[in-house]
């Protein structure tokens, strides 16, 4: 397969999974947090929720450009996180080889507001009627 640099991983339940898969892939870890908890220079994305908005941040020198990069995280719901987590790898130069989720709730069009990138699920779930 592809070799990978880094596993980013989303606050919080992305980084139960992504360090042990760092671990084994044994390559780096990078966390992508919420805001104000990173005490260097960051960059960060803000995107929609379906209650407001939310805003990702990342050390700026955690991602080099140029380096295979693995987005991991708990759920693949609407999408909006995950974008942000791609974009933000992106715009530090990076490219998203794939996305990896534990769960996807289908019907919510989450993979489709990845664009082109690779996504997988362990697990797809149908999304719960209102």
């Amino acid at each position: 397969g592809e070799q990978i640099d880094r596993v980013v991983g989303m606050e919080s339940r992305g980084f139960i999974f992504g360090v042990p898969l760092a671990m084994e892939l044994g390559c780096g870890f990078v966390p992508l947090r919420k805001p104000g908890k990173l005490p260097r220079k960051i960059l960060s994305r803000e995107y929609a929720l379906e209650y407001g908005n939310a805003t990702l941040e990342v050390h700026a020198e955690d991602i080099q450009p140029g380096e295979r990069i693995l987005i991991v995280d708990d759920l693949l719901a609407t999408g909006g996180t995950a974008r942000a987590a791609a974009e933000l790898v992106e715009e530090a130069g990076a490219t998203v080889l794939a996305m990896l989720f534990v769960i996807e709730l289908i019907g919510l069009d989450g993979r489709g507001q990845l664009g082109q990138r690779r996504v997988h699920s362990l697990l797809p779930l149908p999304a719960g009627e209102e």
